[in-house]
């Protein structure tokens, strides 16, 4: 691989909790190797468009503990064309990059990998988005942060759940995960969980309605994935209480998009930092086309392919946990 003096950083899809922790910390960690930075704002669409600056060390300054992204985020359709590619990499060229880090989730390193596939540019992804389901990684860049959002609003809901003796039934985001579902009902002391990872035969609705809708306890919260593939998001359930349960009293709360926002946790700062660095140290071993995640709490390069196309499974323990402390 030829020597690297530039490299470019992009955010790119759904922002996440810690993006700018991880864009000062490839920025720093490529100054620090005598590489010049430079940012290129609004993703793919920034690259295609030429919206690219120099970043300096004084450029990510004040940006650790702040939510979104500094170099802005976008979804591209003319970069899914090889025309729109061609143009990203002419602009690639002109501002003579020499390897790109890109920070997003499974569609943001899914252009990473078919860019380097085109035009034989290395290219090195970090993971970040709040649903937590790229394969390779315990983690990545945003869950924390959004796990902590979600169980701050359930912990408000519930005193309303309380007080009416109604059902709560509290949409998540996580796509066709249920990593954030899941873990915000075990930490939020909720009755259920419904996740598309659930895939038993078992009605989960009923399951859980015969389970947590006793004499002794009027009230119920309940967290359900969004799962936009089948379409079964909360209203779907209160549909189905409001006609199978009349004798309870349901309510529908769709969190959206506050998940995505808000400043980062210690835990995803510094998770962005770790990551961050590594990217850098990943090139100058003369890595290319590799995620870096982590696991069991040390870094890993994880192959694009293995981290965009692997499911990335939950752990069963945890819907047995949570059956467990349900009661």
């Amino acid at each position: 691989m030829a020597k690297i003096q530039t490299i470019g950083i992009l955010t790119s899809g759904g922002d996440a909790p810690g993006m700018n922790a991880a864009i000062r910390a490839v920025t720093r960690a490529a100054i620090y190797h005598g590489w010049k930075v430079m940012g290129i704002y609004r993703g793919f669409a920034g690259l295609i468009d030429g919206d690219i600056r120099q970043l300096t060390s004084s450029s990510v300054s004040n940006t650790i503990q702040r939510g979104g992204t500094i170099l802005k985020t976008a979804r591209s359709k003319e970069f899914m064309t090889p025309e729109g590619r061609q143009k990203a990499y002419e602009n690639f060229k002109k501002f003579e990059i020499d390897a790109l880090v890109v920070i997003g989730g499974n569609g943001s390193l899914s252009g990473a990998l078919q860019f380097a596939a085109d035009f034989d540019v290395p290219c090195i992804g970090l993971p970040g988005t709040i649903d937590n389901d790229l394969y390779g990684t315990d983690s990545t860049i945003g869950y924390d942060t959004a796990l902590n959002t979600i169980v701050d609003c359930v912990d408000k809901i519930r005193d309303t759940a309380n007080s009416h003796d109604r059902i709560f039934l509290i949409e998540v985001m996580g796509r066709d995960a249920g990593f954030l579902a899941q873990n915000s009902a075990i930490a939020s002391g909720a009755e259920a969980a419904i996740i598309p990872e659930d895939d038993s035969t078992v009605d989960q609705l009923a399951q859980y309605i015969g389970r947590g809708m006793r004499k002794s306890k009027n009230s119920s919260i309940v967290i359900v994935s969004e799962s936009p593939k089948e379409g079964k998001g909360a209203q779907y359930y209160a549909e189905r209480v409001e006609k199978e349960y009349p004798q309870f009293d349901v309510r529908v709360s769709i969190l959206g998009h506050l998940q995505r926002g808000g400043i980062p946790t210690a835990f995803d700062r510094i998770l962005a930092s770790r990551l961050g660095v590594a990217a850098i140290e990943a090139l100058v071993e003369g890595q290319r086309n590799v995620m870096i995640g982590i696991r069991d709490d040390k870094i890993v390069y994880v192959p694009f392919g293995r981290a965009i196309k692997w499911n990335k499974p939950i752990d069963r323990e945890l819907i047995d946990v949570l059956g467990v402390l349900s009661l």
